[in-house]
């Protein structure tokens, strides 16, 4: 017994391939990648045993002591997960530099059809059919393309604000584009919220006439019976400035935020020209996609109270049973 443990360790230490792959993968393995590279069950059962190695998931070690760094943690999820697993949703996104905190749970993908037993703590698996074609080609971890992370997010995301967020968060840190989230949004048949992201990008590439005004103009003010507003109103001033919506009548103007990514001058130039209309009277209201395609109601809603506090004496009204479309306090409250 006591020769075969020096033959145990001179054997852990002789497998340089599988030292190869540790090294790209962080210093994790598999229990197939190591008995590929040669190395027996006895070995690898005394390395645990003595500490040399901890063992990170089923059949998944590290082959170091202490603490694994995030990366490492992929690696151990993705071998966990099996052969053709990748990061994904916020996993790849924080791999990325898409946002900065990776959550509590691992994201892997596997392809549709193999089979992952269930509950691998602290991660989260799951299935697609188009794997092939939303796997980036080089990067390690192994993830996905960063325009299938963020669709995947948007497809997740529990409300539209979130969905539009990671949208506008991948443009502003120029990790992708509208051209190429376009593209791969035609690619894929099934998503929630598809209008919306398709309006965000067209908005985008087409400018001030954009589906967000539109959208506005049908589901906003004309469902629930909102005077008719003055469209890209031009206002003349030391600068000339354009008015998205215009009630002059009210000294009321909506501004439709529909440019992906608007940072820098563009915002501030977007706050001194509110400054401005607030100066000479106007009151400036300010939506974007999430507000104008997903709650449609509450914006005509908050319109209406605002319209009645400046002199409409019309009526809002509902677009639908069920509609909470509603002005409290009339007329002239914001209360």
């Amino acid at each position: 017994m006591g020769l075969a443990q020096p033959r145990l360790a001179a054997q852990a230490e002789q497998v340089s391939d599988l030292d190869r792959q540790a090294a790209v993968q962080l210093g994790v393995v598999s229990r197939a990648q190591a008995l590929a590279a040669g190395m027996t069950a006895d070995a690898l059962r005394w390395l645990l045993r003595t500490g040399r190695w901890q063992r990170v998931h089923a059949g998944v070690y590290a082959t170091f002591t202490g603490p694994l760094q995030f990366e490492a943690r992929v690696w151990a999820a993705i071998l966990r997960a099996g052969t053709g697993a990748v990061a994904c949703h916020r996993t790849a996104a924080y791999l990325d530099g898409l946002c900065d905190d990776p959550g509590p749970v691992i994201h892997v993908t596997v392809p549709a059809g193999r089979y992952v037993e269930a509950g691998i703590d602290g991660v989260r698996v799951h299935l697609s059919r188009r794997l092939a074609l939303t796997r980036h080609p080089v990067k390690t971890p192994p993830r996905t393309r960063v325009e299938a992370t963020v669709l995947d997010l948007v497809d997740a995301a529990p409300n539209p604000g979130e969905a539009e967020g990671w949208v506008t968060a991948a443009c502003q840190r120029r990790l992708t584009t509208p051209r190429r989230l376009a593209l791969a949004l035609r690619q894929r048949k099934r998503i929630r919220r598809r209008s919306m992201v398709e309006a965000m990008l067209s908005d985008v590439a087409d400018g001030a006439q954009s589906a967000l005004e539109l959208h506005h103009l049908r589901r906003v003010e004309r469902a629930h019976g909102l005077p008719a507003g003055c469209r890209q109103r031009r206002v003349e001033g030391r600068r000339v400035t354009w008015v998205d919506v215009d009630y002059s009548e009210y000294q009321v103007r909506v501004e439709l935020d529909g440019r992906v990514g608007h940072t820098g001058e563009g915002r501030f130039r977007d706050r001194r020209r509110d400054n401005r209309a607030t100066v000479d009277g106007h009151v400036t209201l300010r939506y974007g996609h999430a507000d104008v395609f997903g709650d449609p109601c509450g914006v005509a809603t908050e319109q209406a109270r605002v319209l009645s506090a400046r002199g409409w004496t019309g009526t809002i009204r509902t677009c639908r049973p069920g509609c909470p479309a509603a002005i409290q306090d009339r007329p002239g409250s914001l209360a």
